[in-house]
């Protein structure tokens, strides 16, 4: 049996236990900038399925590109530009495709110029400046990330904002018998796809690259601390589990799970430094 006077009870039972815990609701700005965000996303897959049209389109012809390994720069496209066709058919086709694309990628160009003017004005813009020390996020991802999140301090502890992203094994034990299984994959999938992608770059010996140098000197010195700190400790994970066998993608996951828990940390000196600024 369910009633509203039953749930107010046992709701009333719950609160008095101390088993409720306070959710963080966003503001209306916040909500503005996931909405910004899910639509750079959107703009993403968006161009890539138009890219892997145009691709799908030329091998149906016979035509492959061998001139180089890294499709979609500017050499690829200046070959894209030079191909012949047989019949008009084709190259109208051809032509209506390049058209989407380039106005795809025109799209995911104003939605990320939005994005970069939006940033300073949120109350989340001094943990956009922190994440960007570390290796492998830059505006558009931390700002991703923050926005699916929200306010990182909420999570009392690293391993809350590990299981919040789905990042830790799933479990099926029982009594003397331990099963592990693999990532729960609960909570924000957009935030998790953001982690992952951006930890690819620790697989790379740790460095600070000439671009990188401005971010890194914005943020606070604790922050810098530990930027540095993840690069060496999830380096040295990764090349451990590629040792031990491990397929790239389980290795990039695991450093992932660990990336997440810096993350936590960086938020919670951002945020110590930020108040004592004031």
């Amino acid at each position: 049996m369910k009633t509203n006077r039953r749930d107010a009870v046992s709701l009333a039972k719950l609160l008095r236990a101390g088993e409720l815990t306070a959710v963080w609701v966003p503001d209306r700005h916040h909500e503005a900038m996931r909405d910004l965000t899910r639509a750079r996303g959107t703009a993403v897959d968006d161009l890539r399925s138009k890219r892997q049209r145009i691709s799908a389109f030329l091998l149906r012809k016979g035509l492959h590109y061998c001139a180089g390994k890294k499709t979609w720069s500017q050499a690829h496209l200046n070959w894209l530009m030079s191909q012949r066709f047989e019949y008009p058919e084709h190259r109208l086709v051809f032509e209506e495709m390049m058209m989407a694309m380039r106005q795809a990628q025109e799209r995911l160009e104003r939605l990320e110029q939005a994005m970069r003017a939006a940033v300073p004005d949120w109350s989340l813009a001094h943990l956009v400046t922190a994440l960007m020390a570390m290796r492998g996020i830059d505006l558009i991802s931390a700002a991703t990330f923050l926005a699916e999140i929200g306010d990182l301090s909420r999570f009392q502890s690293p391993g809350e904002l590990m299981a919040y992203l789905g990042l830790v094994p799933s479990e099926d034990s029982t009594g003397d018998r331990i099963k592990r299984g693999p990532i729960t994959k609960a909570g924000n999938r957009r935030a998790r796809r953001t982690l992952v992608e951006c930890s690819w770059s620790y697989q790379h010996p740790p460095r600070v690259g000439k671009d990188k140098q401005a971010k890194v000197a914005a943020a606070p010195q604790a922050v810098r601390e530990i930027a540095w700190k993840a690069q060496s400790r999830l380096n040295r994970r990764y090349r451990a589990l590629v040792r031990r066998g491990k397929l790239k993608t389980v290795a990039i996951t695991a450093v992932a799970r660990e990336f997440a828990g810096f993350i936590w940390a960086v938020a919670r000196e951002a945020t110590a430094a930020r108040a004592a600024a004031k």
